[in-house]
């Protein structure tokens, strides 16, 4: 299980990275904002996580997480830079890390010995941090907050469903799979078909 833990967190903060700094190519930014949105978005959430659970930061312990965001970004300001980008095609590898951290995020709360809601939320905080930290890089209104398709919720989701699937004794790496395809999958059809939860209206008085 820690293999895979390593190997899925890898996976989430290079895909992260390549997310922040395709976004950041819609502001235009230069080699540097670009990687500081990269790594932000690659690292933020996991460091929340830590933080509340007083854990050693995962990338401070391991600089393999700080390279492999630098190096991700810095490949991906050049190649983007000469190929024609749709300017929301990030939302896929980010539906991709957002599906990838908060299994990780979860699953590393349930190893600190967290309480089961406890470690869905700080799979949560995992998943949607970074992201949040790139919109605000970005100069824009977080993704998570707007009025759009299932984004935490399909996370949490996830989350909810990585937990339960282990609590019935399916083994955690079976379970962790499982539950990845699930965010996944519920963050591409809404997506795709414009899923979404109710939206507070206050009735207007007469």
């Amino acid at each position: 299980m820690d293999a895979l833990l390593y190997w899925v967190g890898m996976a989430a903060v290079a895909v992260n990275a390549l997310t922040g700094v395709l976004d950041s190519g819609r502001k235009q930014m230069d080699l540097i904002g670009a990687l500081l949105v990269g790594v932000a978005t690659a690292l933020g959430g996991g460091t929340i996580r830590d933080l509340l659970l007083d854990r050693n930061v995962f990338w401070v312990v391991d600089q393999a997480y700080l390279v492999a965001a630098l190096g991700t970004g810095f490949i991906t300001f050049f190649i983007a830079r000469t190929l024609p980008v749709h300017p929301r095609l990030f939302l896929i590898p980010d539906a991709v890390g957002l599906a990838l951290f908060t299994i990780v995020g979860t699953q590393v709360a349930l190893q600190w010995h967290t309480p089961w809601l406890v470690a869905s939320l700080m799979g949560v905080i995992t998943g949607v941090v970074g992201g949040v930290l790139r919109d605000i890089l970005c100069n824009d209104v977080p993704l998570v907050f707007l009025k759009g398709e299932l984004y935490a919720s399909a996370a949490w989701l996830g989350a909810l469903v990585l937990v339960g699937l282990q609590q019935i004794g399916i083994d955690a790496i079976s379970a962790s799979w499982l539950a990845m395809a699930v965010v996944l999958t519920l963050r591409l059809l809404a997506m795709r078909f414009h899923l979404t939860l109710p939206v507070f209206r206050t009735q207007k008085t007469e």
